[in-house]
């Protein structure tokens, strides 16, 4: 399958968030498809962290399209966000969920006890079953032995409203695979 490069992350990203939808996410030793994701604009969206953070725009600014921004929630969950930069909008696109492919015995163990369907159901369930942490912030990661993006089995996603923001929510920028058991949450 063909290797996503930075190309593919140089145009507004409520595209990209739909188009990776069912792609596959190689990390280090796993392999996942991803199931669930949510785009956020850099300029216009008061749930994306450039509205309320200098550092975030400052990221936006110096890194490449493609690029991993790693930030840690509430003190307690790190989520996974890749750059995107396009010639009208920037901005991110979270992973929400994805689903085990390869080196699912490594996600059991970063996540004893839980079904493998439910291992990457959410961001910080995902970034924890991956072993994904604050050192990953800024990484140029695409088109690496280790890491990268290919395309998958195409998909048409679903859309909704983001979840878990208290900003911007009626923005139906929320993308899935209508068919995975590995949705974060159901769509409505």
């Amino acid at each position: 399958m063909p290797e996503l490069d930075q190309g593919f992350f140089t145009r507004d990203p409520v595209s990209c968030a739909s188009e990776l939808i069912g792609c596959h996410f190689r990390w280090r030793d796993c392999t996942v498809r991803i199931v669930e994701t949510e785009a956020y604009d850099s300029r216009d969206d008061p749930a994306c962290h450039t509205w309320f953070r200098p550092s975030a725009r400052a990221f936006v600014e110096a890194q490449q399209a493609g690029d991993a921004y790693v930030y840690l929630n509430y003190g307690v969950h790190w989520l996974f966000n890749l750059l995107v930069k396009g010639p009208r909008r920037s901005g991110f696109v979270l992973l929400r969920a994805i689903e085990p492919l390869l080196g699912i015995e490594r996600m059991r163990a970063r996540r004893p006890g839980v079904p493998d369907h439910q291992l990457g159901a959410g961001p910080g369930k995902l970034t924890r079953a991956l072993g994904i942490d604050g050192s990953t912030h800024g990484v140029t990661f695409l088109g690496s032995h280790e890491c990268g993006i290919t395309l998958g089995k195409s998909t048409t996603p679903i859309c909704g409203t983001r979840i878990g923001i208290s900003q911007a929510t009626h923005l139906p920028w929320r993308f899935g695979d209508p068919n995975s058991p590995a949705l974060s949450r159901k769509f409505t």
